[in-house]
Parts: C-alpha cells; structure tokens; sequence
C-alpha cells in the first residue's frame, strides 16, 4: 500500500492553486505579494500537508493553521488596531512600538546635493571636522556613541545606552541624528560625518519609513557644507576605534540618558513566531498523533527535514510491512515466513531475506534514542533507502500468507 495517488491529487490540486495566483497578479500588477504569500503559505501549503496533520506538518515545517491565524491576529491587533495582548500572552504597549513614518521627509524636487553624500570608504579623509559614529550590543544593552575629531585631536564625545529591544539599527541611525544635530549648529567650515552603508542608504531616503531617517533628512538637507560618507569597520581609523569603545562602553551604563525609543516591529514580530512555536512545541509533546516521529524530530521547526520520503516511512511504520498491511486486510497476516512479526525493525535488523540491509537492532528501552542516531546518519539513512526499494520491488515475496503461530 503507498500513498501515490492521495500525492498524485494533492500535487495537482497545490500545482492548480499556484496557478491561480499568478492569475491574479504579475510583477507591476495585481495582488500584493505579501497578501499572496500569505495565500500560498495558508491555502496551498495546507493541501500539500492535508493527510497527516500533526507529523508531516513538523517534516514539512508547517506550523498548523489555527497557531498561524492566531499570530495574524496577534499581530494585527499590536501592528493596526493598537490594542493590547492578554498579560499572560506579552507585557507589551503597543504605545511602544514604531510606527512606520509616512509621506515625504521634503518635496522630491528639494533632493541633496549629489556631493553631500557618498558610498566610497571616507577613511582616507583626515582634515577637517569629522565625525564617526557607530553603536553595538552585549547581553546587558545596545549602546550608540560618536566622537568629533578635529585634525587629530578629539574634541567631543557622545553616547548613551539603548534598551535590549532595541536593534543596533536604532542605535546607528540614532548616534547619526545626534552627530547631525552637534554640527549643525557649528560653524560653515566642511565637515563629515562618517558611517556604515546600511545607515546612509536609510536615512538619505526622502521616503523612509523610519521617523529618525526623516528627521536627519530634513537637517542635512538645510546645511549644504555637511557630508555623510561610508567608512570600513575595524580598519584602524581613530575616530572609528574610539566611537567603537564608546559604543560598547555605553552598553555598561546603569541607566538610560536618552528617552526610550520605540520599539521596531521586527522585534515584535519574532516575539509572536517564538511565542508560536513554543505553543507548537507544547502541542507536539503533548500530542496523541505522530509519537514515532516525536521520537526522532523532538523539536519543531520552521525549516523542513532533509529526508527521503522512504526514510519516513521506516521511522513511522506506514509503508509495505506486513504489520502496516494486515491492519488494511491487504495481507492476511502480520508474521513473516521467518516466524518473526514483519515490523520496520524486523526488517532492518532481523528479517533473512534483508541481510544485505540489517543495521545493529536497538534496545527496547532505547528505541527512540537509536532511531534518533540512524536518522542523523547519512549511512544509515542509505541501507534505509536502499531497503524500502528492496521491499517496493519484491512485494510478492512479503506478502505471502503464512498461517499465524498462535
């Protein structure tokens, strides 16, 4: 017995619905692509696992449908509807998350200067007023700092420590936005400000989303004499050496001397897929289905397990054993001609006719952790292979009726 036509007519089904979607949108058109992705992880990645909920849904990586639904729901009550979780769900204020900055920071005709930002390594430049920032993150906080250096000499320095919910993208833009606001109000005289890519690509957008990136795009836009330029981590530059001790220095501060920013939606949306999949763990231990494979995949992820589907079927018991066909009455009996019940273990280690395919049998009290050992095995994983075809090819041999010793 195989399952090949329940694959056959759900690969069908799945191939019909992909279709659909292309239907209802193209690359400059249609559909938005995170609604169809939400489309196809919900709709036709349910039929692909329609047969077996709970064990292929942890081969697969699927988490199951309601604990999705249940993190859509979350989340747009936090992201939209700005409403609070139950306390024994998350602590978290949804006045305290970000909200994404809309419109224009200024009228796309009021562009910068084409010579006022720059994505080659300014590490060279050493005259004039420059600045260098940069921010870190330990297990005690994030930190942002930035230091002026004139000439040589160090003439100011910043820093101040963030919360851990905070990334270390807060912490760079913010150190950014204080470097602004020093020089701005300094003299005419050149001078630049010196920073990763990621952060000049973000905050030299018109159009962030990021509130912080619009307010440094509004004040770099007035002072035409100031320049943002992208400089190389750890190359030994002064400026950036001290910024970077700064930086981590401030992740040691006791208290926090900037007011708390707001926290990134990224955070808070890993917090509800770690919130689901340890609900998806619970339920898997706790579960009366799949416990052959709970034995080998104990933890749940949301990255599928690299294995044949004839390894499963060793490990799961559901394949051409006479043990798994008798329940069918698609054998008449579950023993073997060799006087042995004709289970995947009789067949891996005991059975005459599969020599050429035994692997050492497990203690029964240890089953399980053997199983586990196999099927981490790539050699193992092989004779498992190997067998099932062996099994798949010489069914008459497997099913002859021999009457039961009993």
């Amino acid at each position: 017995m195989n399952w090949n036509t329940h694959l056959k007519a759900k690969s069908t089904r799945a191939i019909q619905l992909y279709q659909n979607l292309l239907k209802i949108a193209g690359k400059s058109w249609g559909v938005p692509l995170n609604h169809r992705r939400t489309l196809y992880k919900t709709v036709t990645e349910r039929v692909l696992a329609q047969g077996a909920v709970a064990w292929s849904a942890v081969i697969l990586g699927i988490p199951p449908l309601h604990l999705q639904l249940q993190r859509e729901a979350r989340g747009t009550a936090l992201f939209r509807l700005r409403l609070p979780l139950s306390t024994n769900v998350s602590d978290i204020d949804p006045s305290e998350i970000e909200e994404k900055a809309t419109g224009w920071a200024a009228h796309p005709s009021e562009h910068l200067s084409p010579t006022q930002t720059s994505l080659y390594d300014g590490g060279n430049i050493n005259t004039g007023l420059r600045i260098y920032t940069d921010r870190s993150k330990t297990d005690k906080g994030v930190g942002a700092a930035f230091c002026v250096l004139t000439d040589v000499n160090i003439t100011h320095r910043w820093s101040s420590r963030l919360s851990l919910r905070n990334t270390v993208f807060h912490a760079e833009i913010l150190s950014l936005l204080k470097a602004l606001e020093h020089v701005v109000a300094l003299t005419t005289q050149r001078m630049t400000i010196l920073v990763n890519q990621a952060s000049i690509k973000s905050t030299v957008n018109p159009n962030s989303h990021n509130s912080i990136g619009q307010k440094f795009f509004k004040l770099l836009h007035s002072p035409p004499h100031i320049k943002v330029s992208c400089i190389k981590a750890h190359a030994g530059y002064i400026g950036k050496e001290e910024s970077d001790i700064l930086a981590k220095e401030a992740t040691e501060m006791e208290n926090y001397p900037e007011p708390p920013l707001e926290f990134p939606e990224s955070l808070i949306k890993t917090f509800l897929l770690q919130k689901m999949l340890a609900t998806w763990q619970m339920a898997w231990d706790d579960g009366d289905t799949g416990r052959l494979i709970l034995n080998i995949i104990p933890k749940v992820s949301f990255q599928p397990i690299n294995r044949t589907r004839n390894e499963d079927l060793l490990f799961i018991g559901h394949g051409p054993f006479l043990s798994f066909l008798h329940i069918f009455n698609l054998a008449g009996t579950s023993f073997f001609p060799c006087r042995g019940i004709g289970t995947p273990i009789h067949y891996a280690t005991v059975c005459l006719h599969t020599t050429s395919y035994h692997m050492a049998p497990p203690i029964q009290q240890q089953q399980h952790v053997r199983f586990r050992s196999v099927a981490n095995n790539s050699t193992s994983r092989k004779k498992i292979h190997n067998l099932l075809h062996f099994l798949q090819r010489e069914t008459s041999l497997f099913q002859l009726i021999v009457p039961d010793p009993n």
